[in-house]
């Protein structure tokens, strides 16, 4: 496994924050800056270092150590702090070597977690990789007369943090089991029910250099149509009036929104589980893969990339407009605008496992993201979309990426007629929901689920546009000649027959009928 840049020196987080894309970091004046940014860096960890040496005991959110570098015992002490911290509400949890636990005074330690290693892998992507859900980790060194480490681990968020599919807990200064202590146990769940992911803290104790050296301010401005301050006083204050960054007395935090929406590189933040992968096969099935892209900004920051990427993959036909010829893609755009747009906003945070997915096949593109919908999938044309993200999903709308009005699924719907492909399938599964947008297929080569789900999307748009599904409705859905009628009324039957349209006036000749989704249906009993 390649051990991520933010893991690759002790001083990795200060190069991050200081030499990336700083406006400042230009020529002399540029070394100075960074310089000076360095210090302070080191003078607040000197600080944060003091400060924990004054507390009065180790708490269940705080361990010292001198030299013990067990790794199966550290991952559990993150698990056990991380948890610990989340109950004491505090954002991170520490753990510390080159102090000694009884008088807490500094004695140096010869173990440096940067350097340590698992077999053939580094210590700090191999905890990582075995800690669930993630937390943010980031090593780093102090000079207190004698070397000193300090781990920062983020507190649990959203669901206990558990290494190796254990969770575990400080109760005093012993790590227990979680499970052994069930009244624990109940009172950390309510503590992390109470607050969203978006509110979590990913990255703490910053200076506005190193905020703003991390996050790409410069697409939030231009996102939100909101004019650029320059000033970087006043950029922190817009970023911190929506939520992007906290500040405190003495620095700054981003918040898991901010790092999720506008980080340079979510792998600065912990999160490169999150990141989009896309990747174009060659074919239906996944064995050969043609190109693979994985997005490193935030979702926001790098929205535009991906679409252009994605659409930059698909076949196109060419047409002649006006004269010209002009190149048309076999999918609309607007619709997988909006199915990666849901794909980032309705993925549960608290599962890892798999990033957020874009798969290009000969015939189909697929979306997928962790967590289950909180909707039936049959509705998400109709009813107001419920998310686990709202503050997420407010942004993404603010930011112009996504639907302003419901889910986006009756864009969805309109434009997959407009293309007369097949209507999109949604599969639930166990831990995934994945969305399936099929490309054009003629009405003889589709079977009969394709069929009842094309009129059941086809009824859901026109009700909700206030128009009525009929026999002629239908055949222009499918280019169905008028001359057919009938292929267009069997068609319908097999809908009736699956029971997701129902007739609205039974008693009326065949060709006067009109046709309503089962849930308006509902709706019009229930109004009688």
């Amino acid at each position: 496994m390649t051990l991520p840049e933010r893991f690759d020196s002790p001083r990795r987080v200060e190069e991050v924050c200081l030499g990336l894309l700083d406006p400042c970091a230009i020529g002399a004046r540029g070394v100075q800056a960074r310089e000076a940014q360095m210090v302070d860096r080191r003078e607040r960890d000197e600080q944060l270092l003091g400060a924990l040496r004054q507390e009065p005991r180790e708490t269940p959110w705080l361990e010292f150590k001198v030299n013990n570098g067990d790794p199966q015992e550290i991952g559990e002490y993150i698990s056990a702090l991380a948890n610990g911290a989340a109950l004491h509400e505090r954002p991170t949890a520490y753990l510390v070597w080159g102090v000694h636990d009884a008088d807490h005074a500094v004695v140096g330690t010869n173990f440096d977690p940067t350097a340590a290693k698992v077999g053939n892998e580094d210590l700090l992507p191999w905890l990582l990789r075995l800690t669930s859900p993630h937390v943010s980790l980031d090593a780093v060194p102090v000079d207190a007369g004698a070397r000193v480490w300090i781990l920062k681990i983020g507190a649990a968020r959203s669901v206990p943090v558990a290494f190796k599919k254990t969770r575990f807990v400080r109760v005093g200064s012993y790590k227990k089991l979680l499970a052994d202590h069930p009244e624990m146990e109940r009172r950390l769940w309510l503590l992390l029910n109470r607050e969203p992911f978006e509110s979590g803290v990913a990255v703490e104790r910053l200076g506005q250099h190193d905020v703003l050296s991390l996050l790409d301010y410069d697409a939030y401005f231009e996102l939100l149509k909101v004019p650029h301050p320059g000033d970087p006083a006043r950029v922190l204050e817009h970023l911190d009036a929506d939520g992007i960054v906290v500040r405190s007395e003495t620095d700054w935090s981003i918040t898991n929104l901010g790092a999720v929406l506008f980080a340079r590189r979510m792998r600065d933040f912990g999160f490169e589980f999150k990141q989009v992968r896309a990747i174009h096969y060659n074919g239906s099935g996944r064995t050969d893969a043609l190109h693979e892209r994985e997005s490193e900004k935030g979702y926001a920051a790098g929205f535009e990339g991906l679409i252009e990427y994605i659409t930059g993959r698909l076949p196109h036909n060419e047409e002649i407009v006006r004269a010209f010829r002009v190149e048309r893609s076999l999918y609309p755009e607007i619709a997988i605008r909006e199915l990666m747009a849901n794909m980032m906003i309705h993925q549960d945070f608290t599962l890892s496992g798999t990033h957020p997915m874009v798969e290009i096949f000969d015939g189909r593109i697929e979306f997928t993201n962790l967590g289950r919908p909180l909707l039936d999938p049959r509705r998400f044309v109709d009813l107001a979309p419920k998310s686990r993200n709202e503050r997420l999903a407010s942004m993404m709308r603010r930011a112009n990426l996504t639907e302003h009005r419901g889910s986006g699924w009756d864009k969805i719907a309109r434009e997959v007629e407009l293309y007369q492909l097949p209507a999109p399938r949604v599969d639930v599964l166990p831990e995934h929901t994945r969305a399936h947008l099929l490309g054009p297929q003629p009405l003889t080569r589709m079977d009969r689920s394709d069929r009842v789900r094309a009129v059941y999307l086809h009824a859901c748009l026109r009700q909700i546009t206030g128009r009525l599904t009929t026999n002629a409705s239908v055949r222009e859905r499918f280019g169905i000649a008028e001359t057919n009628a009938p292929l267009a009324s069997r068609i319908l039957r097999e809908a009736v027959g699956e029971g997701v349209i129902i007739v609205a006036n039974p008693d009326d000749g065949v060709k006067a009928r009109h046709y309503l989704p089962f849930w308006a249906a509902r709706r019009a009993s229930e109004v009688d």
